[in-house]
């Protein structure tokens, strides 16, 4: 009998497959985008765990970030880019630090033109994906 993990895998394998033919996006960035979906939603449930359990609002999005980080270097390294090598952990970081500096100038260029900061950073969502999939993958994760 097939093991739960790769069965797991192998259907993930397939909904990336269909998504990257409907879509006409390469696969890997298909898989890009699904676990960053899974990274947001475990950073927010993190976030609101520390909040649940008295966290002030400084500290709980600082534990939620980092912890998210680290569980996103896992995720996108091993399943996006099949790296386990811990050693790029600065790098990828140093991503996240670009894509925060390009997320934050991208929310004053939109809100200095009258865009809410709402509406700006769903606008952002996409291009700054595209942007830590092509740093990744060139700086970080590079073969």
């Amino acid at each position: 009998m097939m093991n739960f993990r790769l069965l797991i895998a192998a259907l993930f394998k397939k909904v990336v497959q269909i998504t990257a033919r409907i879509l006409h996006l390469p696969e890997q960035f298909v898989c890009f985008l699904y676990i960053g979906t899974l990274n947001t939603a475990f950073a927010y449930c993190l976030y609101v765990f520390f909040v649940w359990i008295g966290f002030n609002y400084i500290f709980a999005p600082l534990c939620s970030t980092v912890l998210g980080v680290l569980f996103n270097f896992k995720t996108i390294g091993g399943i996006v880019f099949q790296s386990h090598n811990n050693a790029l952990l600065g790098k990828f970081f140093g991503v996240y630090g670009v894509v925060y500096l390009c997320n934050v100038a991208g929310l004053k260029i939109l809100s200095s033109v009258g865009f809410n900061l709402y509406i700006a950073g769903a606008i952002l969502v996409l291009p700054l994906a595209m942007l830590g999939f092509i740093l990744n993958k060139k700086l970080v994760f590079h073969k």
